[in-house]
């Protein structure tokens, strides 16, 4: 089986995504091949990766000093507290800006691991080895990391973009099928925002997709990351085009932080609901075709997300996503900006509407959808 090389090109660096199967076994060529040499090394590891990965690793690095760093991921310890905690354990190591961190993991370690790495020093050698579907097609590329706070998801962060991304599909065998279907919203998001044809081949290999056939689970995670490289290469730092990224965010981080970050919901899952509400409201505002509407319904409706939404948001929780939804880092001039369809393949930035008009419509869509 082939492996896929992308190039990402920003402003701060270019670095190669490498996508295939048991590619992290040769981790110490490839660091060679791409000049990444250090003397220390800290593996920042998510303990839900099997530890054959980390005994792995660390035989194939053997000739180095390595560091680990345990991590129990979860949204609730994605914080300034943690990051200061692996930035100590870093200085007392006594690591130099030319060592190395390696982020082993899921979105939620990638997220920490680049944003220690941005500040440590200005700024150490990072490379990015993501072991869920989700931060393969996502949270490893594009050099967005962030922890969150008590006022909502993401608002403190900064750009800093990796040396080298590493995403292997040996290690999504391992996955139960939610984190498949968390991996999988950001890959249809990436699709419904820039890419009709895509979307039809997702729609049309679903199955194979969440059967993890080799082949199509390869291509789909290189397809999806060849539309985030595009993206994030006409706008590194999120000014303007990048912010299409965000589609479903906005509902899908309120959703998250109204449950406290809770194991009810996870990122991917409020993802897709968020994309599900952000496609409602785009019908009702008149903004995207009925026959797209229907065709993106229809998908949705294989994951059963009209009756979620109803168990994840109660009628007395609506002040409270509302509220969330406000704090998002996109608004301004105290409206809510929302990403949304005009057309399959094709996505509006600016669209900004007052907090009662949202109430209305989620109320609509919680008692009559």
């Amino acid at each position: 089986m082939k492996n896929y090389k992308i190039l990402v090109k920003t402003n701060q660096r270019s670095y190669p995504v490498i996508i295939g199967k048991n590619i992290s076994l040769n981790i110490s060529k490839i660091l060679k091949e791409n000049n990444i040499y250090f003397q220390k090394c800290l593996i920042i590891y998510d303990n839900k990766v099997p530890i054959k990965v980390l005994k792995n690793l660390k035989q194939k690095l053997k000739n180095k000093k390595i560091f680990i760093y345990k991590i129990k991921s979860s949204e609730k310890i994605k914080n300034i507290s943690t990051v200061n905690k692996i930035v100590d354990f870093t200085l007392k190591k006594k690591f130099h800006r030319t060592d190395l961190i390696i982020s082993v993991g899921g979105g939620i370690v990638s997220d920490i691991s680049g944003f220690v790495s941005s500040i440590f020093k200005r700024g150490i050698n990072f490379v990015n080895m993501p072991t869920t579907l989700l931060s393969q097609v996502d949270a490893s590329i594009g050099g967005k990391t962030g922890v969150n706070s008590i006022y909502g998801k993401n608002l403190i962060g900064s750009f800093y973009q990796p040396n080298l991304v590493l995403s292997d599909i040996e290690f999504l065998k391992s996955l139960p099928k939610r984190e498949i279907t968390c991996g999988y919203a950001e890959i249809l998001k990436h699709a419904l925002v820039r890419n009709k044809k895509k979307f039809l081949f997702l729609n049309k290999n679903l199955k194979k997709i969440f059967n993890l056939d080799e082949k199509i689970i390869s291509k789909t995670i290189y397809e999806s990351c060849k539309i985030k490289k595009d993206i994030i290469e006409k706008d590194p730092l999120e000014k303007n085009f990048r912010k299409v990224l965000n589609y479903g965010h906005t509902f899908g981080h309120a959703f998250e932080a109204n449950l406290n970050y809770s194991k009810k919901l996870n990122h991917g899952e409020a993802v897709l609901l968020g994309m599900f509400c952000a496609n409602n409201f785009a019908y009702k505002k008149n903004i995207i075709k009925k026959n797209d509407f229907n065709i993106i319904r229809e998908h949705f409706s294989k994951f059963n997300l009209s009756n979620k939404i109803k168990k994840i948001v109660k009628k007395n929780d609506l002040a409270s996503v509302i509220n969330y939804m406000k704090t998002d880092k996109k608004n301004y001039n105290n409206k809510i900006n929302l990403i949304l369809l005009d057309r399959i393949g094709s996505a509006k930035i600016n669209n900004t509407y007052n907090a009662t008009d949202l109430i209305s419509f989620l109320r609509d869509l919680l008692i009559y959808k």
